[in-house]
Formats: C-alpha cells, structure tokens, sequence
C-alpha cells in the first residue's frame, strides 16, 4: 500500500500519542489506513481498484486450499502488533492466521504477531513501504512468510526465515512463475506470479 502525509489540526483535549493521532487522521479521512512502524505514522490513502482486485485474485488459492477453514483463517486488514515500540502496529493487506487469533488480542485492535503465519502486501504508490521498512517489521515480529506483489516492479517476493531485522530467504519471482508458498502456512499454496500482477494493473480501455 501506499503512504502518504496527512496534516490536520486534533483536538487540544486527546492525550498526545501516536495512536491519538492515528485514531484522529481515521476518524477525519475515512478510509485512510494509519499503522505506527518504528515510532513513525504511516498513513495509507484507499487502494484503487486494481489493488483491490489484486487482492481478491489472492485470497481465491487460499481459500481453495482450505486454509479459511479449521484451524486457520484467511483476513484482509487486520492489525498486527509488532514488538518494535510501545505503540508499533501494522494492518497487512491480507494475512493468514490462527483460528484462535481473537483470544490474543493485544491492543488498539492489533493481535500476537505468534497468529500470524503468513503476511501479505501489494504494493501501490510509496513500494519502498513495502520492500523496505515492513520487511523490517514483520521480521522483527517473526512473522514466518511474508509476500509481497510489486505492481510498479512487476516481480513477487516471498521472504522466509525470520532472523533479528531481516529474513534469510528472499526470493524474486516472475511472470510464467507459479510460486508453492511453504507448508509452514498449514496447506499447500500456489500462486500465479501473472496472474496476480495481472489483475494488480488498470484495464485497457
């Protein structure tokens, strides 16, 4: 996703922190995504369509191996506390989770990174978001894959292997591709790199 700046006024009676001024920037740009990575606000206009579509091209080969059911589920937006400040948290686009995911709340809507089996992000305007400063994150977090559909590159990476602030594995993938995503996510797991990057582009016309 993409991030831009929002300068706005808040109210003098708010308690100033970081997660206050998330909470204001949504409540006055409805629609906007606010997440707080490494003590910094990134804020995160509506996706387009192709985005969208993107995403939906996505959850299908999850869904179709079964992972929506039993012991996981498969979300969009949902808010993962990261163990990087007091008030880090991040909303992946989509992400696969333990079933029990609501019994490890942390806080501001934000759950256990230990949910999280797989996270993924399609890229949109600031990418660098994405390739850069959330694979910091979501490794710090030991989120054990994480996926990222690069629309303004045209590639697909898949990250495994957690370790400090990186992962060990990093693989770039292309279109005629069809990437197996590890066991690990609880189901085996292809993706059409074109297909994806595909549906991530605006139609002709």
């Amino acid at each position: 996703m993409s991030a831009a700046s929002v300068e706005q006024p808040f109210d003098d009676d708010r308690p100033f922190t970081l997660t206050a001024i998330a909470d204001e920037i949504m409540e006055r740009h409805p629609g906007y995504r606010v997440e707080i990575i490494g003590g910094n606000l990134l804020v995160t206009p509506a996706p387009d369509v192709p985005h969208a579509r993107a995403l939906t091209k996505l959850m299908r080969p999850f869904i179709e191996a079964g992972l929506d059911d039993g012991e996981t589920e498969v979300l969009q937006g949902i808010g993962l506390w990261l163990p990087t400040d007091t008030e880090d948290y991040a909303i992946p686009d989509l992400a696969v989770v333990d079933a029990d995911i609501e019994d490890h709340l942390v806080e501001n809507n934000a759950y256990d990174p230990v949910c999280f089996r797989l996270v993924l992000e399609v890229t949109s305007g600031n990418w660098k978001n994405d390739l850069r400063t959330k694979v910091t994150a979501y490794a710090e977090a030991r989120v054990p894959v994480y996926v990222v559909v690069d629309r303004r590159h045209q590639r697909l990476h898949v990250l495994t292997d957690p370790a400090g602030d990186t992962y060990e594995n990093h693989r770039v993938h292309a279109p005629g591709e069809v990437v197996v995503l590890p066991d690990s996510i609880g189901a085996k797991v292809g993706l059409d790199v074109g297909q994806i990057l595909k549906a991530g582009q605006k139609k002709d016309g």
